[in-house]
């Protein structure tokens, strides 16, 4: 995961434990055959494509309350 990418989603999603969570989630949608909401003229990892999603708001979470 390229470091720019991680800080850069962290302005979104403060809590790193959080932003694992949803990074992880959208990494397995990806490889299950999801389509990407970016686009980009490089290759990236589904990792790096999660992160460009939230960075983008292209991805929002929401935590629950009981």
């Amino acid at each position: 995961m390229r470091d720019d990418y991680i800080k850069d989603a962290l302005k979104s999603i403060q809590d790193p434990n959080v932003l694992i969570n949803v990074v992880s989630r959208r990494v397995k949608q990806l490889k299950r055959g999801n389509r990407p909401l970016v686009e980009s003229l490089e290759k990236l990892s589904p990792e790096d494509i999660a992160l460009r999603e939230i960075i983008e708001g292209k991805i929002s979470h929401e935590i629950a309350t009981k």
